[in-house]
């Protein structure tokens, strides 16, 4: 039987973790990549309807406006903790674990703040809707000759 020459263990990890540390970097990229992209779709998104609204002359849709953009700016959070996560996982340092403790406290707060405005935009709506409803009903009735 041949004596085959195997690489010394610590070779094979240091080859491996290499590895994956690649590939967690590039995971890390890609995550940060779509992240800024939603925050760019949420810029044009936003941009469109305040333009559109202007034009319009509808102040009262600045609102939706803006929550339209939270959505996108929410989202992209997400993909940016993500990607901090996958940084962290590689040999992480009390400063990147700080700033994942961070992003995740922003992420948290604009996530109930916006879905505390969402529930007070659709409670308004409705009230606003059974007033417009309540103001119908009680117009006197239009007669024949009125019509």
């Amino acid at each position: 039987m041949p004596d085959v020459m195997l690489p010394p263990v610590s070779d094979a990890y240091t080859q491996v973790e290499e590895a994956v540390v690649h590939v967690v970097l590039w995971l890390k990229l890609g995550a940060e990549a779509v992240g800024a992209s939603i925050i760019v779709l949420g810029i044009l998104a936003g941009g469109y309807l305040f333009v559109k609204a202007l034009l319009a002359r509808r102040t009262a849709d600045f609102t939706a406006i803006r929550l339209t953009l939270a959505r996108y700016l929410a989202l992209a959070l997400e993909f940016q903790l993500g990607a901090d996560i996958l940084s962290t996982t590689i040999a992480p340092s009390w400063e990147q674990i700080g700033k994942l403790g961070a992003i995740a406290v922003i992420r948290t707060a604009l996530n109930f703040f916006l879905s505390r405005e969402m529930k007070d935009e659709h409670r308004a709506a409705a009230e606003h809707h059974v007033q417009r409803q309540a103001r119908n009903e009680d117009a006197p009735p239009v007669s024949e000759s009125e019509a």
